[in-house]
């Protein structure tokens, strides 16, 4: 089975060896680094005001402000505190390490840095985790337009919380990934009991999005996982 890191590898080990660097007692170098994650997302890893020992990373989400709504700076401030500073230019967040006050933990900074992405997109899930756990059914279905043309709505539900991605492959090498991605998620319920049930519906979308701009046809399909249901809308 495929496992998709939800951690942004590169600047992880990045930050890994500039600490490891400057433990050693090695003299620091300058960076000026830019990477692109998936879903448009860009991260720049520089120094500040030109000092080396200055490690800023940053990350660019298009959709930020939709996530603002549901909390994405409170979360980023208990998770991140003094790490935060002012976002670079261009970009949505930003978080500071001082290679001169290297903390013992500096292990597990680098950690929680390669998942800024992840956090910045968890607020919106833990604010419907909410709803649900306090029973508070029937608020507004969260929309985040996390792609072009691509949209991931939550919602809350007494018993569940949906979650939907809306995908759109748009060649024939997208469409094999497509292909072989589903057939991973079905081979998942078999290789564990513990995992949540695969449906997979053509066509027509579920009952969930039935008030949304959900498309039909028949290059459309939808997938839904188990009780906490995902629902993840491709085209093929």
């Amino acid at each position: 089975m495929i496992l998709l890191e939800i951690n942004n590898r590169i600047v992880e080990e990045t930050l890994n060896i500039k600490f490891k660097n400057a433990l050693a007692g090695l003299k620091p170098e300058s960076i000026d680094v830019t990477i692109a994650d998936f879903d448009g997302v860009l991260f720049h890893i520089s120094n500040v005001n030109g000092d080396k020992t200055k490690i800023r990373v940053s990350i660019a989400l298009k959709f930020y402000k939709q996530l603002q709504e549901y909390g994405a700076d409170d979360l980023l401030k208990e998770e991140y505190g003094d790490l935060l500073t002012d976002a670079e230019d261009g970009y949505s967040v930003s978080v500071l390490v001082d290679l001169e006050n290297i903390p013992t933990e500096w292990e597990q900074v680098c950690q929680k840095i390669g998942l800024l992405k992840r956090n910045c997109f968890a607020s919106v899930f833990e604010k419907y985790f909410d709803f649900q756990e306090r029973g508070e059914e029937g608020q507004k279905r969260a929309v985040i337009n996390y792609r072009t043309d691509e949209t991931l709505y939550v919602e809350a539900k007494a018993d569940r919380v949906t979650v939907v991605f809306s995908t759109i492959f748009r060649d024939e090498d997208d469409v094999v990934i497509g292909k072989v991605f589903m057939q991973e998620l079905r081979e998942g319920r078999r290789a564990s009991h513990t995992a949540p049930q695969v449906l997979f519906s053509h066509k027509e979308p579920p009952l969930e999005l039935a008030n949304t701009d959900a498309r039909t046809g028949d290059n459309i399909g939808y997938v839904t996982f188990g009780k906490f249901f995902v629902l993840l809308k491709t085209k093929f």
